[in-house]
């Protein structure tokens, strides 16, 4: 059987070529060789008819499957997935399933739609933009040259002609680019702190928010290529930090042409079986596509401590920033003694080198986001942060400032790591609200967790329907590791996606029985709402609140709030 899964447009750089695209995600279920040769064929011939005959193919093969890519002018996307899909088709007729397309009724069909979507102004744009080295970016609504202050914007229907601009009007801010398993918002949000500290209006995107400065430009999820595209067209952005989420990069394509940095936090196990990736070491090369926008000699910075992101670095050519939390690992230690930049934790501070010489930059203990410590996962966030600053030619003051300002709060970071204390009837209760949503994220928090202290430890859990059985019963026993007195299970309203009401909560409750929890300590919610307020309604003095709150966040932390007396000034 051979069926057609998705088809979409690869607006930018991808996880295959450089190359704008139509792209079709494909299952084959039996040897692949002969429908991808009979699917290059038919290519070849539909592109001939639509007169694009020079674009090119792409085939990526997975178990199971494949993606088949044409290349395209930014034009034409639209129409050149219906090219795509006809040779799809046509190709399964060639091996007897299905009926052939009828050239006769599909020529005349897609020179109608490549007449209608055609936009010679646009192209020209897009080739003096390159010509210039200026910034160019282009969506359904808009077109515009230029970052920052020197953003100019126009609709696709009402393009200027190259000559009549002054390019010298139009210019680039420093921008750096974060991708990764986990840590991606926290260090997206200390590297913008360092830009702040450092003189600059930092922008920034995340899975939570579009921000410049202190001024909220939009609220929701922006790690893919429309949140950067928004934020880059920002009048008063000076240097700006994008989150760029593993989604919108198998679906889209990078979203910007040209960074000066990028980071590499880390490769789990997340999403496996989307877009043909269903192996972390297929999804290493996917976290990598952020390289395709650097700028020449503009470094990666990457995680020495990640054994998958070490072993691709071997092979690729580019500049790489090393960070660990060892002061011996192995790729620190041959950047040090080579004169090249790392960034590392040794005797409780954060240390950088470069150019052969080494300094010390901030203790750990100055850093709130590190807790004493305690959270070595933002010790590594804020070495990744630390690495983007030295790429950016920022000095160590505002470094040191920034992260000395940063702290684990709803304020700087919500959703990561936030912790909030009560003292009641002589005694201290502990509240940690975080978005930890994966084996691998969760495994770090458990780590600082079981470090805290507590007489009682109540754990809430929920997940998203979209999960596989497999991610979320990994989830929970990373979860379960903070060895809770009390398990709360939230139904996440809306997000069910297609599984039955209640179907996550009742498979975390019996993966939880096989794994040790009395069943009587369990209890199921409608919401986390529900939940929290169950939670911060049995508190004990000694307790420890471990609230993984994936949804109504806010609901969750207004209800802390009331709890804690404290007018939600956001810091606990």
């Amino acid at each position: 059987m051979k069926n057609l899964i998705d088809s979409r447009r690869l607006t930018g750089a991808n996880l295959y070529w450089e190359y704008p695209s139509a792209i079709i995600d494909v299952s084959i279920d039996g040897p692949q060789e002969t429908v991808i040769q009979a699917w290059r064929d038919a290519a070849a011939w539909w592109l001939d008819a639509a007169g694009y005959p020079d674009e090119e193919t792409c085939v990526r093969t997975f178990e199971g499957g494949a993606s088949l890519l044409i290349s395209s002018p930014i034009d034409v996307l639209y129409s050149m997935c219906e090219v795509n899909e006809l040779a799809w088709a046509s190709a399964l007729a060639t091996c007897g399933e299905g009926k052939a397309p009828d050239p006769a009724e599909e020529i005349p069909r897609l020179t109608r739609l490549f007449d209608e979507e055609r936009n010679p102004p646009l192209l020209a744009l897009q080739a003096a933009a390159r010509e210039h080295g200026v910034p160019f970016l282009w969506d359904d609504d808009s077109v515009s040259l230029g970052y920052g202050q020197t953003t100019r914007v126009w609709h696709p229907d009402s393009l200027p002609a190259p000559a009549e601009l002054n390019w010298s009007t139009f210019g680039s801010v420093p921008l750096a680019l974060v991708t990764g398993t986990n840590g991606k918002s926290t260090t997206v949000r200390m590297i913008a702190a360092i830009m702040t500290a450092a003189g600059y209006k930092a922008g920034l995107t995340s899975s939570d928010f579009i921000r410049v400065g202190k001024r909220m430009v939009n609220q929701g999820d922006y790690s893919g290529s429309g949140g950067a595209r928004i934020l880059m067209r920002q009048p008063d952005v000076e240097m700006a930090v994008l989150e760029v989420a593993r989604g919108g990069l198998l679906r889209r394509g990078l979203g910007v042409e040209r960074a000066d940095v990028a980071v590499v936090t880390n490769v789990a196990s997340d999403h496996l079986g989307e877009y043909g990736i269903n192996s972390v070491p297929e999804l290493i090369p996917a976290k990598f596509i952020v390289r395709r926008a650097l700028v020449r000699g503009a470094p990666l910075v990457l995680n020495a401590d990640d054994s998958g992101l070490v072993g691709f670095a071997d092979t690729i050519d580019q500049p790489i920033t090393w960070f660990s939390l060892d002061p011996d690992n192995p790729q620190v230690r041959k950047a040090r003694a080579s004169g090249e930049t790392a960034c590392w934790m040794e005797n409780d501070w954060l240390f950088a080198a470069r150019g052969g010489t080494q300094r010390q930059v901030i203790p750990v203990i100055e850093m709130p986001s590190a807790l004493g410590g305690v959270a070595r996962y933002n010790i590594r966030n804020a070495l990744a942060a630390m690495g983007v600053a030295l790429a950016l030619g920022i000095d160590d003051s505002p470094i040191r400032q920034g992260l000395a300002g940063f702290r684990s709060d709803e304020l700087d970071n919500p959703g990561r790591g936030n912790w909030f204390e009560r003292r009641i009837d002589g005694g201290q209760v502990r509240i940690l609200v975080d978005f930890a949503h994966n084996e691998h994220g969760m495994s770090a928090l458990a780590e600082s967790v079981r470090q805290v202290p507590s007489e009682r430890t109540i754990l809430l859990i929920g997940q998203a329907g979209d999960r596989s059985d497999r991610d979320i019963i990994d989830l929970l026993r990373a979860a379960l590791s903070v060895n809770p007195d009390q398990l709360l299970v939230a139904e996440l309203p809306g997000y069910e996606r297609g599984r039955k009401p209640y179907e996550v909560p009742e498979l975390i409750r019996q993966e939880a029985i096989k794994m040790g929890i009395a069943a009587a300590v369990i209890e199921i919610f409608p919401g986390p709402r529900e939940a929290t307020a169950s939670a911060l309604g049995r508190t004990k003095p000694g307790d420890l609140l471990v609230l993984l709150a994936l949804t109504q966040r806010s609901e969750a932390l207004t209800l802390i709030h009331e709890y804690l007396g404290d007018g939600g000034d956001g810091h606990g």
